[in-house]
Formats: C-alpha cells, sequence, structure tokens
C-alpha cells in the first residue's frame, strides 16, 4: 500500500515459483523480496536474477526479520542492492525503493 500510495505499479505474488514464473516475460524496476518466501527463499531468487543479463540490473532489495552478520553476508553473495530490515518504516522504504531505483537509471550497465 505505502509503495502503491507513492505511485509505484507493485506486482506481489504469493511464493518464489511465483516471483520467478512472472520474471520470465516481465523486467520490473525494482524487486522487493522477504528473505523468507515459500518455495524459493529471497537469497535464492536474487542469486538467479543476477546471473540473468536481462535481469541483472533490476535493483533487487531484501526484507528480512534477522539482523545478524550470517544474513549480511548472504546478502552480500547473492549481490543484493540492498538488505532492509522488520519492522520497516513507510519513510525508510520509500527512501530506500527511491534510491536504488535512482541508482540503477543513473549507473552504467554493469555498474552494480
Amino acid at each position: 500500500m505505502i509503495l502503491s500510495a507513492d505511485g509505484h505499479e507493485v506486482i506481489g505474488v504469493s511464493d518464489g515459483k511465483a516471483a520467478l514464473d512472472y520474471l520470465k516475460d516481465h523486467t520490473p524496476d525494482a524487486m522487493l523480496l522477504d528473505v523468507q518466501m515459500p518455495l524459493i527463499d529471497g537469497f535464492d531468487i536474487c542469486s538467479r536474477v543476477k546471473r540473468v543479463a536481462r535481469l541483472r540490473e533490476i535493483p533487487v532489495i531484501l526484507l528480512t526479520g534477522f539482523d545478524d552478520d550470517q544474513t549480511r553476508e548472504r546478502a552480500q553473495q547473492v549481490k543484493a542492492d540492498d538488505l532492509i530490515y522488520k519492522p520497516l518504516s513507510g519513510k525508510n522504504l520509500r527512501a530506500r525503493i527511491r534510491s536504488v531505483i535512482e541508482r540503477n537509471r543513473t549507473a552504467p550497465p554493469g555498474g552494480n
């Protein structure tokens, strides 16, 4: 609701498999993935996205309730563009989404 209210078109999916199915035919401006998604977790989806030429420039933000070194390291390993901790505020979410989208629009291809 927060992002929709800011004018973003938000596509929600029920699980990781549905996210990957959506990406077969679509290239979103950014992705917000929960680390703990059913079927395929957010880390795995991010890793797969970053290995596909058509998708790798999409900014991926991981959302997690785990504030620990292992989670941060895993996010770096899968090349996530940002990591947001729950509970999140609307103000923080808006700023982070705006930041990754703007950074992606101004970065040269392959510059992430």
